[in-house]
């Protein structure tokens, strides 16, 4: 972000930027690369980035269908946080939470990392027990949590709605306060800068086709720019892990559904967390342009559009102004909505799959933009060593055939899921 002086900004206000230096390359493909990353968004991009300044391979080519920031990464809301109970999510979660706390100086870009803290609202007695044991789980694993009581919430998120006839009463909260916010498109942008500058050729407007198979390894793809060999081939690509991985004759354990969000109008600060409940399925969290963010619930039902179903939001606001009533009189700005590949335990699937040299990164459900750092740096290391690292081993493929899912009831799978 330092490249421009305030001088050089304001000549470009005035010239459409025309002097402006591109970020990175855009090149045209080699025949063959060390790996081939399909997939252009903060996994693959993240991915790429550390195989080249972790590893040393930088023959790799990361290779987008449309344009860098473009899929769900420039989709989301930008939640980061690793409250999670069960150790195999908690430390895959963690190791993201740390690299996000210096993610801006490691790539000498500045990815708005505002850790305003992750506040879990609880609305009964059974809620709040979840938490404590919630809580309990993350301490025990060296990860910060801290239980509220009604008073501490009310001077921390004041606007909450605290009367005992409200809608969803409030009986407590849990919050992790290293979580946070990140701006969602500097990551794309910050990793695919970074990864340009070690080497890595990143291709847009080249969409993967087909994958050649010999026997049974990969060992090139087909794209609308001609085949590209690799001697590993990485799935990246959220929301069409299916398709993507149908190419090499694999049926995955993944529903793609749309997940929908929205943004009001910018108002002076509100909301001074991520203000989410332990029993409901609404999120909320203000921009650093002053709009207020809501996310619910996936639309539930397949799809491979952009776009939500109004009723969905509509259910994800109603509890966002029941939780906060002076949310009420906002104007909504924006809504959109993002592809989210859905496993059937609600957690990631990393690792090799039967296809020899072919690798997924995949099954993120709604919790892939906060594990986008940790993620490219354990799918690195596992490229780069030929085996999973030993954070992501529980997230194997073959976990559903040896029946051991990683289930975190209420953090990810829908309930015709679990």
């Amino acid at each position: 972000m330092g490249r421009y002086s305030a001088l050089s900004l304001l000549r470009g206000a005035f010239n459409g930027q025309s002097h402006w230096r591109p970020a990175w390359r855009h090149p045209d493909p080699k025949p063959a690369y060390d790996v081939v990353i399909i997939g252009g968004g903060g996994h693959g991009l993240a991915t790429a980035y550390y195989l080249a300044t972790r590893h040393g391979i930088r023959n790799v080519a990361v290779l987008e269908k449309g344009y860098i920031g473009g899929g769900n990464t420039g989709r989301n809301t930008t939640i980061v946080r690793s409250n999670y109970r069960q150790e195999p999510l908690s430390r895959m979660y963690e190791t993201s939470l740390k690299l996000w706390q210096t993610l801006s100086d490691e790539l000498n870009y500045n990815v708005m990392f505002s850790p305003r803290g992750a506040l879990f609202l609880g609305h009964s007695d059974a809620d709040m027990i979840r938490l404590a044991e919630k809580g309990d789980a993350m301490r025990n694993q060296g990860i910060d949590a801290e239980l509220l009581s009604v008073d501490q919430l009310r001077k921390i998120e004041p606007l909450l709605d605290f009367s005992r006839d409200a809608r969803f009463p409030i009986e407590g909260g849990m919050i992790q306060w290293r979580g946070g916010t990140a701006r969602h498109d500097a990551v794309a942008w910050g990793f695919a800068r970074g990864a340009d500058a070690a080497g890595v050729n990143i291709i847009q407007r080249c969409e993967v086709t087909g994958i050649v198979r010999e026997g049974n390894r990969a060992v090139a793809v087909e794209t609308t720019r001609g085949r590209i060999a690799a001697g590993t081939i990485a799935i990246c690509v959220a929301g069409h892990s299916g398709h993507v991985a149908a190419m090499a004759g694999l049926k995955l354990p993944v529903e793609s559904q749309t997940l929908q969000a929205m943004v009001t109008e910018g108002v002076k600060p509100m909301v001074q967390t991520v203000v989410m409940s332990q029993s409901l399925h609404c999120y909320i969290n203000q921009s650093d342009k002053g709009g207020i963010v809501f996310g619910g619930d996936p639309d539930n039902w397949p799809s491979y559009a952009q776009r939500g179903q109004p009723m969905t939001l509509e259910g994800a606001v109603a509890q966002g102004l029941a939780l906060m009533p002076s949310l009420s009189r906002l104007r909504m700005l924006r809504c959109w909505a993002g592809v989210t590949d859905m496993s059937f335990d609600g957690a990631p699937i990393i690792g090799p799959t039967p296809v020899d040299g072919l690798w997924l990164n995949g099954g993120w459900c709604y919790g892939g933009f906060k594990a986008t750092p940790g993620s490219g740096w354990l799918f690195a290391d596992s490229l780069a060593h030929g085996r999973p690292h030993e954070i992501v081993e529980p997230f194997s493929l073959h976990r559903f055939e040896r029946g051991a899912p990683v289930d975190e009831n209420g953090v990810g799978p829908m309930p015709n899921h679990r």
